[in-house]
């Protein structure tokens, strides 16, 4: 009887056990059929949304949004205050001037092929009796031919001095830029016409350039100097076209040096006025970079035939500066410059003039800065005064 019951008792908790593990099993059966269909429709929605986003991109790219993205807007800026007294006549210049405000527009029309621009306005005002300018100081086409050459054609600055292709407020020492890449090279200095550039190996670079060349005037004041012939592409005569060759070398890390030679046939673009005015600029520069301090030298001179220059003296000009300088910190450098130059270097008159800036930049940015240096003219001048400046760039 005791069996029994024991038998009884455990086929009902078996068939109890065996009823609540189907009752399970389907639970979990509906469960999985449940979740299977969930990921479905999941699965569906990642595909309904991935389409979407590739007609979005489509759209974009045909409304051209795709292609705003790779146009980019840039900029620097520049502003002085100079007080500086001449000994010699007691004039006493004390001045503030918004010397440049420049816009840059790029556009990279794809991985080979970009371009690139630049629009200056001078000393803050332009137009009829103001004293400011509105330039286009570049706008060209670059096109990578292959890993070793690029070319370019349109305005473009010349690959000559220091400053000429590098000249944002924040990357130099000192209110103004040095007069020797001012008066003798003569930044800033642009041209238009073609140009190459040559990667030889790594750390040596070779430029050629075909383009507009000066105009100097033949009488005058300002006759046959170099910066007064810039013609900055503006209805420019090209009667005379300038052939341009610079070698650059970088290989050693910290050291950059470079030297171009210009030839010009003619610098006064067939004027009547003189029989011949063919003209060649050298310049070479060397920059050194060592931890924080640094060293900068240039040297460069024009050599140019004819009677009327020759008569005048101007059928030499040349000039150098050195710049030792070293950097405090992040926030502040100091430096050093003499300069010495001569756009009569052809006579034996007493025309050359010295110039020596020493003074501090203050970097609250890497790209904005805070500047002063005092400045002291020999030679033919006889002057001596402070500068005041800010710059930024973007």
């Amino acid at each position: 009887m005791k069996k029994s019951l024991l038998a009884l008792s455990l086929s009902a908790l078996l068939t109890n056990f065996a009823a609540q593990a189907n009752e399970d099993t389907q639970t979990l059966r509906q469960t999985i059929e449940e979740q299977k269909k969930v990921l479905e429709q999941l699965e569906k929605r990642l595909e309904q949304t991935e389409k979407r986003l590739e007609l979005t991109a489509d759209a974009m790219e045909k409304s051209g949004s795709a292609a705003a993205s790779r146009t980019t807007i840039g900029g620097y800026g520049e502003l002085h205050y100079n007080n500086i007294k001449d000994d010699k006549s007691g004039a006493h210049k004390k001045e503030l001037d918004f010397h440049r405000f420049v816009l840059f527009f790029g556009h990279e029309f794809n991985s080979k092929t970009r371009f690139f621009s630049e629009l200056e306005l001078e000393h803050s005002l332009a137009g009829e009796g103001k004293k400011g300018e509105v330039e286009l100081e570049q706008a060209y086409i670059e096109h990578d031919i292959n890993d070793t050459l690029t070319g370019k054609a349109g305005l473009f600055l010349m690959p000559v001095g220091i400053l000429n292709e590098t000249h944002e407020p924040n990357t130099f020492y000192g209110v103004e830029r040095n007069p020797v890449e001012g008066n003798i090279i003569p930044s800033t200095w642009w041209e238009g016409g073609l140009a190459l550039n040559i990667k030889a190996a790594p750390g040596l670079a070779f430029d050629a350039a075909i383009t507009s060349g000066l105009n100097s005037p033949v009488e005058g004041s300002n006759a046959f100097k170099p910066r007064n012939g810039r013609q900055k592409v503006s209805e420019a005569k090209a009667d005379a076209l300038a052939y341009t060759g610079r070698v650059k070398y970088t290989a050693v890390p910290g050291l950059e040096l470079a030297a171009t030679l210009q030839y010009q046939s003619d610098m006064a673009q067939d004027n009547p006025a003189v029989d011949e005015a063919s003209a060649i600029l050298f310049s070479a520069h060397a920059i050194y970079q060592w931890e924080q301090f640094s060293l900068r030298a240039l040297y460069a001179q024009w050599d140019i035939d004819g009677a009327e220059a020759e008569a005048l003296g101007r059928d030499k000009q040349r000039g150098f500066y050195i710049e030792p300088a070293y950097r405090l910190n992040e926030d502040f450098g100091i430096f050093a410059r003499y300069n010495k130059w001569d756009n009569n270097a052809g006579d034996d008159a007493d025309t050359e003039k010295t110039q020596t800036n020493f003074g501090v930049n203050y970097w609250l940015h890497e790209n904005a800065v805070l500047k002063f240096d005092y400045e002291i003219q020999g030679g033919a001048s006889d002057a001596d005064g402070f500068n005041l400046g800010v710059g930024y760039q973007f």
